[in-house]
């Protein structure tokens, strides 16, 4: 069984939101579920975040998306590619979680269970 944790981070890498979805669903389809209610400047993202849907809900809440193209788009969309060196502190709030070796592992057989224990986590990031 496998999982993938989607986050949501503030600009200083701290998680925000959090879903858990089964291993190969798509990570569009969590896009919508976290950024309901959300207000901000923009969103930035990587390849797999990369649709016309996901962008015209974006302009609708006024954020700017700084989302790289997918290398199948015909015509590709221009970013703000220095606001998206900044999508590292994504990546370091990943690594930050998996340095707890029960999440990092996945030992848990029920997603409540694990859920919870990233939660926790979570928390802890915020607390340090």
């Amino acid at each position: 069984m496998t999982t993938k944790i989607h986050l949501l981070c503030d600009w200083l890498g701290r998680p925000l939101r959090v879903r858990l979805t089964a291993g190969q669903a798509a990570d569009i389809k969590s896009a919508e579920v976290l950024l309901v209610g959300v207000q901000g400047r923009g969103l930035i993202a990587d390849k797999a975040y990369d649709s016309d849907a996901l962008r015209t809900l974006l302009a609708m809440g006024r954020m700017e998306a700084v989302i790289a193209s997918k290398a199948n788009r015909t015509v590709p969309i221009p970013h703000n590619v220095l606001a998206y060196r900044t999508r590292n502190r994504i990546e370091r709030c990943f690594n930050k979680l998996k340095h707890f070796r029960r999440i990092a592992t996945r030992y848990d057989r029920r997603d409540a269970y694990y859920r919870a224990f990233l939660y926790l986590a979570c928390a802890l990031l915020w607390l340090r």
